[in-house]
């Protein structure tokens, strides 16, 4: 990797576009990190720099197909960045769209209690208490390693005083109500096919729930109606072909049910508000 940086990143985005959808972009993110430096910088003012000795490494982990949030130790998501690391899911930006219905929801009044259960880094939580800094939420995990992450976002966020962590399994054992209720629960199939870097990096608790991806649904969809305050929202995220499906969980326990697309136009979330 003599030729420096821009040779070096047509060279990585070559040999990344084998598997990766976005090849270029692993590329730049990796020297970026190797570089220490923000990528718009890299691009602005690096290209012609030496490579530095470090990209080799980096380069041969995405190779392998590590996902490049574990490799960079970060993530974005929102208005938010997240440690993150082998055991907890890596952030999607179509999990963003639990969000996006959240804002929806309370455009008028704010939500002052907040309960993200499946909390992962404490993702959804941490998102929504930067939107309402008069907030306080509650994350919930059955993973201690992924809560250790959660406190530690919560820390670097400023967000410690007002995000609380538990080890539990889904609501049990939680008093409320809640204004706002949050979780991406495991979704996927035991049968479905993914790609190397998921299942061969991210935690397996975190992304099966049976054979047909819903029970996680069926254990959390009875506790919530507990749990939400007159006027909430219990905010769920669904896999693409699951609307209909966990629509008629919720509507058994008399919730009225919406949907919210993601960017590629899949039903991503359902917003259950109670009926009268």
């Amino acid at each position: 990797m003599a030729d420096g940086v821009r040779a070096a990143l047509a060279s990585a985005a070559q040999r990344l576009a084998v598997f990766s959808e976005t090849p270029r972009l692993d590329a730049e993110v990796l020297m970026a990190h190797a570089l220490a430096i923000p990528r718009e910088r890299l691009l602005l003012h690096h290209l012609d720099a030496a490579v530095p000795e470090t990209f080799a490494r980096l380069l041969a982990r995405r190779l392998d197909h590590e996902p490049i949030a574990y490799i960079t130790g970060c993530r974005a998501f929102w208005t938010i960045e997240l440690a993150v690391g082998p055991g907890v899911l890596v952030p999607r930006a179509d999990s963003e769209t639990l969000i996006e219905a959240a804002v929806a929801h309370f455009s008028n009044v704010a939500p002052e209690r907040i309960l993200d259960l499946g909390t992962g880094p404490g993702t959804l939580l941490l998102a929504a208490l930067a939107e309402w800094p008069g907030a306080t939420g509650v994350g919930v995990d059955q993973s201690a390693e992924a809560l250790d992450f959660a406190r530690r976002n919560a820390a670097l966020l400023g967000l410690a005083d007002r995000a609380s962590f538990a080890l539990g399994n889904w609501a049990g054992g939680l008093v409320g109500p809640y204004d706002l209720i949050l979780a991406n629960p495991p979704y996927i199939g035991t049968t479905e096919r993914l790609p190397r870097e998921v299942v061969e990096h991210e935690p397996g608790g975190a992304l099966f729930a049976g054979a047909d991806g819903l029970t996680d649904y069926r254990r959390l969809v009875p506790q919530l109606r507990a749990l939400l305050a007159p006027g909430g929202a219990a905010i769920l995220e669904i896999g693409a072909t699951q609307s209909e499906a966990v629509t008629a969980l919720l509507a058994a326990e008399w919730f009225h049910v919406a949907v919210r697309h993601d960017l590629g136009g899949h039903p991503r979330a359902l917003i259950a508000t109670l009926t009268s």
